[in-house]
């Protein structure tokens, strides 16, 4: 497991799906008797790939999720080609739409919303961030001036910017103060570091201090690293704001099966239904495909271009 994780590393993917990668890998070996991956070969996969659709239900995307991590072994760690996987049963992705909130539905929620959950919640609303783009925002990505967020390496190890909502210029900049005071008080102890992405801590000793460098939401806690033995304060959590979400949904009547993720889905088609155009929503979200960018389309045109017959009546 250690050469998945070197290479995850090298190859940049994100933290995420190298956690998926080795539970996937771990799951495979145990599939097939804990035989290294390597005695057993690229046949194993069709096996394992087919048990998780007929004897486990999965779904679709969890399906390639575990056949893309055991190509990832095969082809990245092992070095060894995969060639044609003959009866190979995939799983037909459904066609969903996403769910959205309306305008007034939001308006609700963040109401309803206090303190860390309500900024993160209406940064995703207000910027179409995903909930794992912004709890990892670094006080050095908020430009105030420019009225801009820089998304560091998101989905896809992209970067983008994003449009910062002039009504969340004061609370970021109140949220600015804090983190320079509790970083302030870190460095009175010896501590305030922050965790930094790849091998920039070798290249820059003393930047894992600066306040530039500091989580936008950090977390309450510090944690002490393995390797260096320096007390990190990371970037809170997503369960904060998933859990304080849900029980709003609840406290503002709302019944829909929405999350927090439904605030970007928002953002996407509020935006479509203001009169954006689609290419732009496109680098606002980070889409690679515009095709991705095209199922708000298909949220918002029939409800506002279509009369039921009814009404004519």
């Amino acid at each position: 497991m250690d050469v998945v994780c070197i290479t995850c590393r090298r190859r940049h993917l994100s933290r995420r799906t190298e956690e998926a990668y080795r539970l996937w890998i771990r799951q495979y070996i145990a599939f097939h008797g804990r035989r290294h991956p390597r005695d057993v070969g690229t046949a194993g996969i069709v096996p394992f790939v087919n048990h998780l659709a007929i004897g486990r239900s999965v779904a679709a995307s969890t399906q390639s999720q575990a056949f893309n991590a055991l190509l990832f072994l095969y082809r990245d760690v092992l070095g060894i080609e995969v060639e044609h996987l003959s009866g190979l049963n995939r799983i037909q992705r459904l066609s969903r739409l996403p769910v959205v909130l309306t305008i007034d539905e939001v308006r609700r929620v963040l109401s309803l919303l206090d303190g860390y959950p309500r900024l993160l919640a209406e940064l995703l609303y207000g910027t179409g961030l995903r909930i794992t783009e912004c709890i990892t925002l670094r006080v050095k990505d908020v430009d105030l001036e420019a009225g801009a967020i820089n998304v560091r390496c998101g989905k896809g190890g992209k970067d983008r910017t994003a449009v910062l909502p002039r009504v969340l210029r004061e609370p970021l900049k109140r949220q600015l103060l804090r983190v320079a005071q509790l970083h302030k008080a870190d460095l009175a102890r010896g501590r305030g570091h922050a965790p930094l992405p790849g091998n920039l801590d070798r290249k820059y000793p003393t930047a894992s201090q600066s306040l530039g460098w500091q989580f936008l939401f950090p977390s309450r806690v510090v944690r002490q690293c393995d390797g260096t033995g320096r007390w990190l304060r990371w970037h809170t959590a997503e369960t904060g704001l998933q859990k304080a979400f849900k029980q709003t949904l609840a406290l503002a009547g709302i019944h829909k099966h929405a999350s927090v993720h439904s605030l970007r889905h928002s953002f996407a088609t509020h935006l479509l239904a203001g009169g954006t155009d689609i290419r732009t929503i496109q680098l606002l979200l980070g889409h690679r495909n515009l095709k991705t960018t095209m199922i708000y389309t298909h949220v918002e045109q029939p409800v506002r271009q279509t009369t039921s017959p009814l009404d004519l009546l």
